[in-house]
């Protein structure tokens, strides 16, 4: 576990997309109207919305950028990031990486390396569909147990200097093999790697799931939730009830078990949850499906990993 000492959360920017905005997305900062985004391709689209959140939070004082994306190589904050001028380090952890990306950049501040930086994550519903799955002008039916890639492009600047919200522990997850090898059931995939994470936590730091107001994971969807649940109630006797998923809270009337990608949970933690004055002890479970097509097509099981960010709101 890693404990942090006088890091704070101080800035964000949120680029969503069109389906974000149609389905009651609130409080982002910027909606692109269309997937493209004025460009050719959907891959320059995410790149272009990257950009445009860096152009809004990059300045004099950052010393360091951390992040990445769902596309190979990292190809939209290896684009993004061009000519910035400032130090990268890209990470990929699929749908956990906002939270390995937060993770380590708060140990960079934490280690007296640099004072400030921005940690950047991003996904788009074309671009991540037709590289893990199929391309959407096929017209491929999905299950109602699928979640759907949300597109959009999320900032956040971490700093020493003193503010509401109080970077405390976290701990990073073990590979864990989900055993499942459907590709449209993300959340089945992902819960296993929940469950174990919460529960190395909460034995790592001597806490009950009652000391924290909100348990919130990344993108199980409301399918995954409840194989959480029932993960930690049969096999750890743990019963949850301040749990909430952000992907399945995070389109209104949708038809899908919910939203999945990187930018789910940071999107829904500075537009819902900071800001809700119940919420003051935050415990984020961050989930990744770690799911290389050429693998499933090989039929192999997806695996899965689960960061833990503990935060507070002073």
């Amino acid at each position: 576990m890693f404990n942090f000492k006088d890091v704070y959360l101080t800035d964000y920017f949120i680029v969503a997309g069109p389906l974000e905005k149609e389905h009651d997305v609130k409080k982002c900062d910027m909606y692109i109207d269309d997937y493209y985004f004025g460009e050719k391709t959907v891959e320059d689209a995410e790149i272009k919305m990257q950009r445009t959140v860096l152009n809004n939070l990059v300045n004099s004082n950052t010393e360091l950028i951390i992040g990445g994306d769902l596309t190979n190589q990292l190809t939209a904050l290896g684009s993004s990031t061009i000519n910035k001028n400032i130090p990268v380090l890209g990470i990929y952890s699929a749908c956990a990486t906002m939270s390995a990306s937060f993770l380590t950049l708060a140990g960079f501040i934490q280690g007296k390396f640099i004072r400030e930086g921005i940690f950047l994550t991003s996904s788009h519903n074309l671009a991540a569909e037709k590289q893990f799955r199929f391309p959407v002008e096929y017209g491929a039916p999905k299950p109602y147990r699928s979640t759907f890639t949300a597109t959009a492009a999320v900032g956040i600047k971490l700093s020493k200097t003193s503010s509401k919200i109080k970077v405390v522990n976290g701990l990073l997850g073990k590979v864990i093999d989900s055993y499942v090898k459907d590709v449209h059931n993300m959340g089945a995939i992902m819960a296993p790697g929940a469950a174990t994470t919460l529960v190395d936590y909460l034995n790592q730091s001597k806490t009950e799931v009652k000391d924290y107001d909100l348990i919130i994971t990344g993108d199980l969807g409301s399918t995954g939730s409840e194989i959480f649940k029932e993960i930690l109630k049969k096999e750890h006797n743990i019963k949850i009830n301040n749990h909430l998923d952000a992907g399945a809270i995070f389109y209104k009337d949708f038809e899908y078990a919910g939203a999945s990608g990187p930018a789910v949970l940071p999107l829904i933690l500075v537009t819902r949850i900071f800001n809700n004055k119940k919420y003051k002890k935050i415990l984020c479970l961050a989930t990744g499906s770690l799911h290389s097509p050429v693998l499933v097509n090989q039929k192999h099981s997806v695996p899965t990993i689960c960061h833990a960010i503990y935060l507070e709101v002073v």
